[in-house]
């Protein structure tokens, strides 16, 4: 298929220029002034719109398995919902259950994901440890394209991993060239308050920030942090939702440690109110952790994103329904933890972020694409729009106007986070792999068209980390 965008404006992370942009066989083929469309080219009218590299999301969990459900958007009708936002590739999670074989859990994931309609990779949880799970992550570097391993600090008596996980993990990706990435919350002193609120009467939603304060947030990311720079290992912080952790990474950054911190945009733009709403379900929607936090840590995570010390932006995009958060009615502890927004991601933060002047049209497009391609190391396959990349675009009508609804949205959940909020700025056309898929609010996307996207180990990084480890080494005292 071949398609010409004509017309627009191309907005790159460093660069913006008045160009069209010919597509053919899945690639951008050229950028330039006057292209002429081939025969049979689709053009696509850009005038007055803005042509940017497809969204990417570093950070949803579809069909997850998880708290006794399974999360409601599978990888089809979830990677359909970011094409009509705008997202054209998602990082998504295998997560290994306590003693799963590593590559078992792989291989299920990749069958799962073989339904999705736009491209994806993922993120590879270490949830324990031996041989075996030092073994798998050699194999899955080496053979699979995985270059980032996860690690929960949270969920006690389940997923969560302990220190000494994390020292051997953290040692076993250095050798590899993977990064490594955690969820920060002290999942210790998140057990002891969620048993204490509970036996105190404290059962509703109201519960579930109280259980999960900053400082559990701040302390598990400085502890991270710490361990990540006594291995010289580099180290991505995701969902960051208050100032403690954002300092954590701020401190680290400007020790010249390698950091890098991600932000939903669920976090900056909805607080902590909203568990405290009088109707259980809409309080129970928006139970996922990190919570929600106060208007100060709002102000401050959109100032880390604006000074660059929070590089991504993401949604941890897990849906589950009414009928599903009311497993834990009685219990806040037993609602399912997640929420949606793959498909809103890039409106809301264009609306609240480049409207209003916190950010640049350049700087949205680094956060919302070049900088998580750059991180996970598919840049410039996707996060550009130059000659040679993925023709994973969005033509961006930034004088279009929506009101977000769960009546209105693709996204398989019965709750939407950004539930009345109006937008100005949307996708008016999303092309993946070259093809248009989404144009005039309607999707045209096909089951199984998405390509499952190997990511490289940062080789040449971590050959000069050893280098300088080697170098630091201290001189044996001679006795």
């Amino acid at each position: 298929m071949t398609v010409l965008i004509k017309g627009g404006t191309v907005v790159n992370a460093d660069q913006t220029l008045r160009a069209d942009v010919l597509c053919q066989d899945g690639l951008i083929a050229a950028v330039g002034e006057g292209l002429d469309a081939p025969a049979g080219a689709t053009v696509v009218d850009a005038g007055g719109q803005y042509v940017m590299p497809g969204g990417i999301d570093p950070h949803t969990h579809m069909q997850l398995p998880f708290m006794g459900t399974v999360a409601s958007e599978d990888f089809e009708t979830g990677t359909a919902a970011g094409l009509a936002g705008g997202t054209t590739m998602i990082i998504d999670f295998v997560i290994p259950g306590p003693q799963q074989d590593i590559m078992e859990a792989y291989h299920q994931w990749r069958e799962w994901a073989e339904k999705s309609v736009s491209d994806y990779t993922f993120h590879v949880a270490i949830t324990w440890w031996d041989d075996s799970v030092h073994e798998a992550m050699g194999t899955l570097v080496n053979e699979h394209g995985v270059n980032s391993f996860k690690h929960f600090m949270a969920y006690k008596g389940a997923i969560m991993a302990d220190d000494e996980i994390l020292v051997n993990s953290f040692s076993r990706a250095i050798e590899l060239g993977a990064i490594v990435t955690v969820h920060a919350e002290n999942g210790e002193l998140v057990f002891r308050l969620q048993q204490e609120l509970f036996d105190k009467g404290i059962t509703g939603p109201e519960g579930h920030p109280l259980s999960r304060p900053p400082q559990c947030e701040g302390e598990a990311a400085n502890r991270a942090i710490r361990i990540a720079e006594v291995l010289n290992v580099p180290l991505y912080i995701v969902h960051n939702s208050c100032r403690q952790s954002l300092e954590a990474i701020t401190r680290a950054r400007n020790e010249g440690q390698r950091v890098f911190g991600e932000v939903l945009a669920g976090h900056l733009l909805v607080d902590d109110s909203v568990y405290r709403h009088e109707d259980f379900e809409v309080a129970a929607a928006h139970v996922m952790s990190p919570p929600f936090r106060s208007a100060e840590h709002q102000a401050a995570l959109w100032r880390g994103l604006q000074s660059g010390n929070l590089q991504t932006t993401a949604t941890d995009h897990c849906c589950f329904c009414a009928d599903q958060k009311a497993m834990g009615k009685d219990d806040f502890r037993k609602i399912p933890n997640g929420t949606g927004g793959v498909e809103n991601r890039m409106e809301v933060l264009w609306h609240h972020g480049v409207s209003t002047g916190r950010l640049t049209m350049n700087e949205f497009v680094a956060v919302t694409s070049t900088n998580a391609a750059q991180i996970f190391n598919v840049y410039p396959r996707k996060g550009s729009i130059s000659a040679g990349a993925d023709a994973d675009i969005v033509v961006w009508d930034p004088e279009a106007t929506k009101t977000i609804s769960a009546k209105t949205h693709f996204q398989k959940v019965d709750y939407n986070i950004f539930e009345g909020m109006t937008v100005k700025g949307c996708a008016s056309h999303t092309l993946s792999q070259g093809k248009v898929v989404f144009a005039d609010g309607k999707l045209d996307v096909e089951r199984g068209a998405g390509r499952y996207v190997n990511r490289p180990p940062f080789a040449s990084y971590y050959e000069a980390l050893k280098i300088q480890a080697q170098r630091n080494q201290p001189t044996p005292v001679k006795r």
